[in-house]
């Protein structure tokens, strides 16, 4: 079993570092990767502006809830790039191999791991340069970066599954659309008590304000009314569920979808 791992580890740091040598060759891809949630960080905070029903810095209550809608952003390159490995036929290569079948879906999802924890560095820089700041501990800031790149590893699988059924890049577009809706319903720019009831009440159950809301309460920032429903009042324990049960649906459907492409 010790071997197994082993090898099944080995082979997925290696295409790991494949992935990581398509960054050398494509650096633009990445820059972008890097601006994109800055640029919408630096558009939401100076051009659009205050909130609705946020009392005092705008800011302090954006920046969380920014970093919780990045974790949804750069998934359709990730979807593109698993498709177009299927259609060119590099995953027929890699499996003639004799090499662990997880191991191309495991070094795409850790090399994109890595380009989202360093986004998120560059997004905590770029917050702290703009006035926000974090008020409580350092273990409570460390605790809130594991709840956003545990909801990116969660979008991550769910955005491979639904790359390999797409089957194709031209499709992966149509695919995104449907995320863009659940990421900007949420509470990253606005109290759901500023929203109709039925609205509000969606907002506070989306895995992403779950996430949003816990982790403005571990770097102490304040903005809105404190909401007394039971999604609000548990948000830490749901910013936990949430992206499990998205990995435990969406993981064994991506493993079992991989297998079934090489019968």
């Amino acid at each position: 079993m010790s071997t197994s791992l082993s090898w099944a580890v080995a082979d997925s740091w290696t295409l790991t570092r494949r992935e990581l040598a398509h960054w050398v060759r494509q650096p633009v891809q990445v820059v972008v990767g890097l601006v994109f949630p800055v640029m919408m960080l630096l558009m939401f905070g100076y051009l659009i502006g205050g909130g609705s029903g946020i009392e005092g810095d705008y800011r302090e209550y954006l920046v969380p809830g920014m970093f919780a809608l990045t974790m949804a952003f750069g998934l359709d390159a990730t979807m593109v790039a698993v498709t177009q490995d299927l259609n060119k036929g590099v995953i027929d290569r890699f499996r003639s191999m004799p090499m662990a079948s997880g191991a191309v879906l495991v070094g795409r999802a850790a090399a994109d791991m890595l380009q989202s924890a360093i986004s998120l560095v560059v997004l905590v820089g770029v917050g702290l340069a703009v006035g926000w700041t974090w008020h409580g501990s350092f273990a409570a800031f460390l605790g809130a970066l594991g709840l956003l790149l545990l909801l990116r590893f969660a979008m991550l699988w769910m955005g491979i599954h639904l790359a390999m059924v797409a089957g194709r890049p031209e499709l992966v577009a149509i695919v995104q659309i449907l995320v863009w809706p659940v990421s900007f319903l949420s509470n990253a720019f606005a109290v759901p008590e500023s929203m109709p009831g039925w609205l509000g009440a969606t907002v506070e159950w989306n895995p992403m304000s779950a996430t949003a809301t816990a982790i403005r309460e571990l770097f102490g920032n304040k903005g809105g009314a404190a909401s007394t429903s039971w999604a609000a009042e548990h948000a830490e324990l749901l910013a936990v569920a949430w992206p499990l049960a998205l990995v435990g649906v969406f993981f064994p459907l991506a493993v079992r979808r991989f297998a079934a492409l090489s019968k």
